[in-house]
């Protein structure tokens, strides 16, 4: 009897165990991020909080993939990425909204959650790497993850800058800049799901 399918059961397995570690760091940072953003009056955190919330719904949606045919793991990868593009118009109306009433961004507070939050996106990032190619489900939880690092870094040098200019600007420019990197992963997501789906791999049999 062959092994292909003891080993793609196990491969199913781990992509689970990744995904619910994942959605859980990210609902969690979009907890505290988000309330640490709305105390910091930080455009950057809080477009940086709700992508983590979209990030956390991308796990869900991949975890319900993991194991499915093609089609269903193209479905939810498209389901992923329109969510991604609607956060990213929301976040775009919050930044529209500072820049008409003003802020007065705290970078200290910025910097502290900038760093934690990244260095929860690079455990992230590391924990999907490797099962970046297990389906186009998969390589949207980790483009969304390497957007997230992305991301982190900005808000990191947005509270720079705000020190640096005493301006809140680099904070409204920075908190644009994530939200079109949020809105362009969600458009790679749609392109990619869309390609001429490959026919499903067929397990050799072994005697």
């Amino acid at each position: 009897m062959g092994d292909c399918g003891c080993h793609v059961e196990a491969q199913t397995v781990a992509q689970r165990r990744v995904l619910v570690w994942l959605m859980a760091i990210n609902a969690a940072m979009f907890v505290a991020e988000g309330l640490v953003g709305w105390w910091a009056q930080s455009t950057a955190l809080t477009a940086d909080a709700l992508d983590m919330l979209a990030d956390a719904t991308v796990y869900g949606v991949s975890l319900y993939a993991v194991g499915r045919r093609q089609g269903h793991q193209r479905r939810a990868a498209r389901l992923s990425g329109y969510f991604q593009i609607s956060l990213a118009a929301l976040v775009l109306a919050d930044v529209l909204r500072r820049f008409w009433q003003g802020s007065d961004p705290q970078s200290t507070l910025m910097v502290i959650m900038g760093a934690l939050a990244l260095v929860a996106n690079v455990i992230c990032l590391a924990l999907i790497t490797r099962h970046r190619q297990g389906g186009i489900h998969m390589r949207a939880s980790w483009i969304f993850s390497r957007n997230d690092v992305l991301a982190n870094l900005g808000v990191i040098l947005a509270a720079g800058l705000v020190v640096w200019w005493r301006s809140p600007l680099p904070d409204l420019i920075i908190g644009l800049g994530i939200t079109l990197l949020v809105l362009w992963g969600g458009i790679t997501i749609l392109r990619e799901s869309s390609a001429t789906t490959p026919p499903e791999p067929s397990c050799p049999n072994r005697g």
